[in-house]
């Protein structure tokens, strides 16, 4: 079934969550661990994210360098499969443009279709570790709406050889990222919401937002996308905090704000423990009050860590 599908027919809100793939070298059973420690809270729906390649230099005889392509998080496409097939859930991979060619996206979208999965997230994706700016693959997508355009296109019947004719059609259900604190790379909140109306106009039917911990950031985003003509679902993703490092990374690495309540809070706690305990409250308190505004769907994220985010979900749904 499709997001869309599962939000017009659910009676209040959703719980949904997304998970990483593991690192390579481990296998799938922590990820099962996670799922099932949240299955209590019935969730229609989960996201997996999709890691794109790195860079690595080693050293060679002479001093030369040998510019090696690592990938970490290998496994989206294999966990989708399990998943949806071990616990009938529909899953969410997400495509990105960074590291793919438009025939790459293809064929992962058909492997996708095959599977029974009809649900994507397309996203543009960052750089590489390695770079500053994002680059995109030769005859790749450099933004996610061109990356829309393709998607829907195939469910559409088209496909990169014009001359294949009577093709088969997918039916995907396409979210995008939405930014309530706007992109960092987009100069203002308004031009990041003209970007964002070209992936709906694209084709895409749903938004996932960025991470926030000020629900009025939220509400406002939602507020000027409806008064830009944005009229499809919004659904808020939810990170709570857990450690103090967090205070720093989180700004630095997601460009969000942390209100200044929230900062204190941490600051007065004396270990990490105690910093989870602010942000499971700090989260929960979000999620009530995003309820009683009526949100069709609460989206966390997890980093593949079930705990925090099932006394949450404990306290509201």
């Amino acid at each position: 079934m499709k997001v869309t599908e599962h939000i017009a027919q659910a009676e209040q809100c959703l719980f949904s969550f997304e998970i990483l793939p593991p690192l390579k070298g481990q296998d799938i059973n922590a990820i099962y661990h996670t799922v099932e420690n949240l299955l209590e809270f019935n969730p229609p729906f989960i996201d997996v994210t999709y890691h794109r390649e790195e860079y690595q230099y080693v050293e060679k005889a002479g001093g030369l360098l040998e510019k090696r392509v690592v990938r970490k998080r290998p496994g989206t496409l294999g966990i989708c499969a399990a998943l949806q097939s071990k616990y009938d859930i529909d899953m969410v991979p997400h495509v990105l443009c960074g590291g793919f060619t438009k025939e790459d996206t293809e064929n992962f979208l058909i492997d996708l279709d095959f599977l029974g999965i009809n649900n994507v997230v397309a996203l543009r994706g960052d750089a590489v570790p390695t770079e500053v700016y994002f680059k995109p693959e030769k005859q790749g997508h450099s933004y996610a709406s061109e990356l829309v355009a393709q998607i829907n296109g195939l469910n559409k019947g088209h496909y990169l050889d014009e001359e294949l004719k009577h093709s088969h059609t997918t039916d995907f259900c396409i979210g995008v990222g939405g930014y309530p604190e706007k992109h960092m790379e987009a100069p203002s909140l308004d031009k990041d919401i003209a970007f964002l109306k070209q992936k709906v106009e694209a084709g895409a039917d749903y938004i996932i937002t960025q991470m926030f911990f000020d629900n009025q950031k939220y509400f406002e985003f939602v507020k000027r996308c409806r008064e830009e003509g944005i009229n499809c679902p919004i659904i808020p993703g939810l990170k709570p905090i857990s450690t103090i490092k967090q205070l720093s990374l989180l700004p630095h690495r997601f460009h969000v704000d942390l209100p200044q309540d929230l900062i204190q809070a941490v600051e007065a706690c004396s270990s990490n423990a105690q910093v989870k305990e602010v942000g499971v409250e700090w989260c929960i308190a979000q999620s009530q009050e995003l309820i009683e505004a009526g949100v069709p769907v609460l989206h966390y994220y997890t980093m593949s860590r079930s705990e925090n985010i099932h006394k949450i979900a404990k306290a509201i749904f």
